[in-house]
């Protein structure tokens, strides 16, 4: 599934083709019709326990300016259903590029699953020696002793949300919502495997084929080899929560 402006960006050439003349609010319509939007979905699991004796760090993104990828990780865990229970999903996902550099489906929420999350996106990181910070909520999985321990190691620095607000960690609540509500709406596997496999073609499409309207209609996996500031194509909003610079008003939750 797409959304709907990102929809009409992908079939402009061929309305014009076809001398087909129709705008936003026209096609909001008709897809509307004919039963096609996208349902908001329902939070329904609860996958961060932040009531826990480990340490936690400050938070260090606020009004940081994003001007090219690996930058900023943003991390979180979001379940999929299946017949024989929940699995979880650890996102790894580049803050600039929007593109999930690591991802795991675990069936369990210990720690194993975000380790293995960020071990492939360690694997695929474009330069080692550049700043790179780590944003999370206070989970304990994030602030977990062998995940702060390989953060550590590579040299990147930790940042944690202050008060579970969701703004707070918004474009990773954002990531969630993109991949549970446009890829796989209400959808219950039938097991672990076959959630697992399914996920993965999915993260796949979601980098190569999925056009942001706060990348100027790039795909992650384009967006991942720039630099610079990217034009967007919407209009930001007047408000006063927190937000990365680079991706104000794309990081709206679902």
């Amino acid at each position: 599934m797409i959304g709907t402006r990102k929809l009409l960006h992908e079939i402009e050439a061929q309305m014009v083709d076809h001398n087909i003349k129709m705008g936003r609010d026209q096609l909001f319509d008709l897809l509307r019709f004919h039963g096609l939007l996208i349902r908001r979905r329902k939070r329904g699991v609860r996958t961060t326990d932040s009531f826990h004796w480990l340490k936690k760090y400050p938070n260090l993104i606020e009004s940081l300016k994003l001007t090219a990828p690996e930058q900023l990780w943003v991390s979180d865990i979001t379940y999929v259903k299946t017949i024989e229970g929940y699995s979880y999903l650890s996102l790894i996902t580049d803050a600039y590029s929007r593109k999930i550099v690591g991802h795991t489906l675990h069936p369990s929420l210990e720690s194993k699953g975000c380790l293995e999350a960020l071990a492939i996106a360690l694997e695929a990181r474009m330069d080692e020696d550049s700043p790179l910070i780590h944003h999370s909520d206070r989970g304990v999985q994030y602030c977990s002793g062998a995940y702060v321990d390989v953060l550590l190691s590579r040299k990147i620095s930790i940042s944690m949300t202050q008060n579970g607000s969701p703004y707070e960690n918004a474009l990773a609540e954002r990531m969630n919502g993109i991949i549970k509500s446009e890829f796989f709406p209400r959808r219950c596997y039938q097991n672990h495997k076959e959630a697992k496999k399914a996920i993965a073609q999915i993260v796949n499409t979601y980098n190569t084929k999925r056009p942001h309207s706060s990348l100027d209609y790039m795909t992650p996996t384009i967006a991942h080899h720039m630099q610079g500031e990217i034009p967007k194509r919407w209009k930001p909003r007047k408000n006063n929560r927190p937000v990365i610079n680079q991706s104000e008003d794309e990081n709206k939750l679902n």
